[in-house]
């Protein structure tokens, strides 16, 4: 993994390119069923390593207004501007998720890590964690497949990342997903954990 590159500039490349297979071009069924059922619409809401953050442009078009997205591509921020004009810029922050200090209800997991560097796993457990108030949440979904080792997406398994959050979440549900797309079926874990 010497000559992987995770920078900023790559990252942003690769929305330049293109190049970004994991996108799906719309918000996924587990998250949007999530958002669904959500009631309080003045939650302040994190999505890190957005992207083109459809999960954003749903949420902020269903009426939360304080979702924020944080990525290291510029395009990708600009993406979502183009397609959300009145999304607030300043909700669009180009920056690493660990150099984030605001405080948030929630946070989003959609494809964020398992495109850090797997050394960076705990290390994103304890940032969720200093980043969400008292009885925040981290929800999203963890991929449940070995993947790749020399390249994003890094796989993993539950068993694993259990290991990076018991100590600093309560499993509400951390299941296997039954409602993934077709293309990830068998290979999601749904992942509701309260801050403790």
């Amino acid at each position: 993994m010497s000559n992987l590159d995770l920078s900023a500039k790559a990252w942003d490349s690769r929305y330049q390119n293109n190049d970004i297979g994991w996108d799906l071009g719309e918000v996924s069924t587990p998250l949007k069923q999530y958002f669904d059922q959500l009631e309080n619409k003045d939650l302040k809401i994190l999505i890190p390593g957005g992207g083109n953050s459809y999960e954003a442009e749903y949420l902020f078009n269903a009426g939360f207004k304080n979702v924020f997205v944080v990525d290291l591509s510029s395009t990708a921020l600009q993406n979502i501007k183009i397609r959300v004009p009145n999304f607030p810029s300043n909700q669009l922050i180009k920056a690493n998720f660990f150099d984030i200090t605001l405080q948030f209800d929630l946070i989003i997991e959609q494809t964020f890590f398992c495109a850090i560097h797997p050394k960076l796993r705990q290390k994103y457990a304890e940032q969720a964690h200093e980043l969400l108030r008292e009885n925040g949440k981290l929800v999203g979904v963890l991929f449940n497949a070995p993947l790749f080792n020399n390249r994003p997406p890094f796989g993993g398994s539950k068993k694993e990342y259990s290991i990076y959050f018991k100590d600093l979440f309560e499993f509400l549900v951390f299941e296997k997903c039954y409602n993934s797309i077709k293309s990830r079926e068998g290979r999601e874990l749904f992942i509701n954990f309260l801050r403790k």
